[in-house]
């Protein structure tokens, strides 16, 4: 027996549509750009988080350095009443000779105005020594320049801003607190008292410290600058930029324009992007093998440096190089070939002048980057202690880069400092070349 289900005359069936009424079911289109749409907000939400986290990184990062360097650009200095005395500087008396001159004791003139000033610390040796700390170990050197120059200084009084130890200049910049005790800071109490004594007399002034831009590196911190690094940075990057960018283009408008395709070039290519990412110091295992050992090349000179970052940077400028070949739409060769022009004539002529400005950011890059190595530039002897300035391709020289790896492995506070700021202007060279990039881009760029 089957039961049914009895409707009464006019009603709707149970699970029918009324009639007149449309059949409603699910919005599943709607609820699918729903869900698409809340993707979307997620997944550019997460992105914007990015972004601020690694801006928020980014500037730690530059606090950081800035905080630790920007004190090196000003230095402190004392002014002392120097005696030039002929005594001293002249001592047998007799005509004045530059040679004579040039041996002369001047640390004795600072260490007498030092006495002079304090007379009670001249009393006892250990007080000397800390009064004689007062002032940078190179003081010396100013004296002799100033007396060279000027012969007529002797046996004359002078007052003379002297560079203070490096010390000294960190206390007066508030790095070593006063209120530590004696035994937990540099800068003991009787220098201190000297300090606020020379202070209060309108002694101790704060400069610029243009020594750091026009000086070598030193043992003295005071003393140290960056102008020997920079001058061999310049040296290294020329000869960087005058091997690798004609060799860089060339093999790039051959591989691209002239080679046939076939699986020698194949191998060449794979090679040149493995090249790229081959770490720095190989290439300096290959410099230090080809060039030093095997060409006699001079050690620690730009020379060797810069043909080391040359190979380093070769990969990247002929990447980009055939990038922007590529770039060049087909019909520019089309039409100069119907014209006539022979193969070599339409890539000197029309192509390379249509990619140069791909091609000259992709080797400023390169050039940046060659500027910020370090490691390749250690193995061929970059790393020495270089204070003379170097004159040309062959005298030894070291970059910014390993100038901050030699100043990061001194333990006093003022090469700290020296250090960051060194930093400093390396990533001011490093933006500056950056935005010539994007200039360059945006001066010669062509729209297809």
């Amino acid at each position: 027996m089957t039961d049914t289900i009895s409707t009464a005359p006019g009603s709707t069936p149970p699970g029918s549509t009324p009639p007149g009424q449309a059949i409603r079911r699910p919005d599943f289109r709607g609820a699918h750009l729903a869900k698409r749409y809340a993707r979307e907000r997620r997944f550019r939400l997460l992105g914007i988080a990015s972004v601020a986290a690694a801006g928020v990184i980014l500037l730690i990062l530059l606090g950081s350095i800035v905080s630790k360097g920007y004190s090196a650009f000003w230095q402190h200095e004392v002014a002392l009443d120097i005696v030039f005395s002929a005594e001293v500087l002249n001592p047998d008396g007799g005509p004045v000779e530059q040679e004579t001159l040039q041996r002369a004791n001047y640390l004795e003139l600072v260490r007498d105005a030092l006495k002079r000033a304090f007379p009670d610390a001249a009393e006892d040796r250990r007080d000397r020594r800390m009064l004689y700390g007062l002032v940078s170990p190179n003081a010396d050197l100013r004296l002799r320049d100033m007396v060279l120059n000027d012969p007529s200084l002797i046996g004359t009084t002078q007052t003379v801003a002297i560079k203070m130890s490096d010390d000294m200049d960190t206390f007066a910049k508030g790095f070593i607190d006063r209120d530590l005790p004696e035994g937990d800071r540099r800068v003991k109490d009787k220098e201190i008292g000297w300090y606020d004594q020379l202070d209060s007399e309108g002694r101790v002034n704060a400069v610029f410290n243009v020594d750091f831009f026009t000086t070598g590196d030193s043992r003295e911190p005071e003393e140290a600058g960056i102008y020997g690094a920079l001058i061999g940075s310049i040296l290294t990057l020329t000869v960087t930029l005058l091997v690798s960018f004609p060799v860089g283009v060339m093999a790039a408008a051959y591989l691209e324009e002239f080679a046939p395709k076939n699986r020698f070039t194949d191998i060449i290519e794979v090679n040149i992007n493995n090249l790229a990412a081959v770490p720095s110091i190989v290439f300096g295992l290959l410099g230090l093998a080809v060039f030093l050992n095997f060409f006699g090349l001079p050690r620690s000179a730009p020379l060797a440096g810069g043909l080391v970052l040359a190979l380093m940077t070769l990969p990247t400028i002929i990447i980009a190089a055939r990038s922007a070949l590529k770039a060049v739409p087909p019909s520019i060769r089309e039409a100069a070939l119907g014209l006539g022009a022979s193969r070599l004539q339409v890539v000197t002529h029309h192509v390379l002048p249509l990619a140069m400005p791909g091609i000259l950011t992709g080797t400023i890059i390169g050039m940046a980057q060659a500027l910020g190595e370090t490691a390749p530039l250690l193995m061929i002897g970059m790393v020495a202690f270089i204070v003379d300035i170097p004159q040309s391709f062959t005298d030894p020289a070291t970059v910014l880069p390993v100038q901050v790896y030699i100043w990061a492995d001194s333990p006093e506070r003022a090469f700290v400092e020296r250090t960051s700021a060194a930093i400093m202007v390396l990533l001011g060279f490093l933006v500056l070349m950056n935005a010539v990039a994007v200039l360059l881009r945006k001066r010669f760029e062509r729209r297809w």
